[in-house]
């Protein structure tokens, strides 16, 4: 299989660590499975670890048969660092109960790279990684995740707001996770730094089969600013 026979690309931004809830990681599973199923890309942080290696290998489908492509910045990956075979990743990620013991604090941003988890691009740096990860993409998600994740997807809520680009944008919203983000955007609205139709932008999901729908059913909402960006526009987004 080829990458070029993939149907849609999906950016999912989302957590390098496991978080403190499974469900986190089985709607991880869940929405790989399903973007497997239907011969989708994703398109991901380049990381084994966390929620990133779940969505990544369940996409990647039991046969490796998937269409995955991780984009990871030189600098979070160790110089050292060996390609692990199979067994080696399923024994150091596929397990919860060991993983989830593991603090934040105790994560230094070290992600081991295998086929299993689909090809990988390693970039130079964070700018590179992003512009890169969204041009390649035809519609953007947001799963549980922390700085980073919120950073990610709010840019390309703000891309679609000032008319760089018209793809769908989804909020993953699973266990309730986004539920105070959601409350602040609503607030902002109230607060008339938010247009109502802005507020449309993103779409918000809670079940992996959800987050499909959303993408394929996504309008474009009206009221976005409709400014000259011929410069980003010429690379495709």
């Amino acid at each position: 299989m080829t990458e070029s026979i993939a149907k849609k690309a999906v950016c999912v931004y989302c957590g390098s660590s496991f978080g403190s809830s499974k469900g986190f990681s089985e709607e991880a599973r869940k929405l790989g499975q399903l973007l497997h199923a239907m011969k989708w890309k994703l398109v991901y942080g380049g990381g084994t670890t966390g929620l990133m290696g779940e969505i990544a290998k369940a996409t990647m489908g039991p046969e490796a048969d998937g269409y995955v492509h991780g984009i990871i910045p030189n600098a979070l990956v160790s110089r050292e660092r060996k390609e692990e075979s199979a067994a080696e990743q399923r024994d150091s990620v596929s397990s919860f109960n060991d993983e989830i013991k593991k603090s934040v604090e105790n994560h230094k941003g070290l992600t081991p790279l295998s086929h299993e988890y689909g090809e990988t691009t390693i970039v130079p740096d964070m700018h590179t990684r992003k512009r890169m990860m969204a041009t390649e993409s035809d519609a953007f998600v947001a799963m549980p995740g922390g700085y980073g994740t919120l950073e990610e997807i709010m840019e390309c809520v703000t891309w679609s707001q000032l008319g760089i680009h018209q793809k769908p944008v989804v909020l993953f919203n699973t266990n309730g996770f986004f539920d105070g983000l959601l409350q602040f955007i609503q607030h902002a609205i109230k607060s008339g730094f938010i247009s109502e139709k802005n507020g449309r932008i993103i779409q918000v999901a809670t079940t992996a089969e959800e987050v499909i729908d959303k993408i394929q059913q996504y309008v474009v909402p009206e009221g976005r600013f409709n400014l000259n960006w011929s410069d980003e526009h010429s690379d495709g987004k």
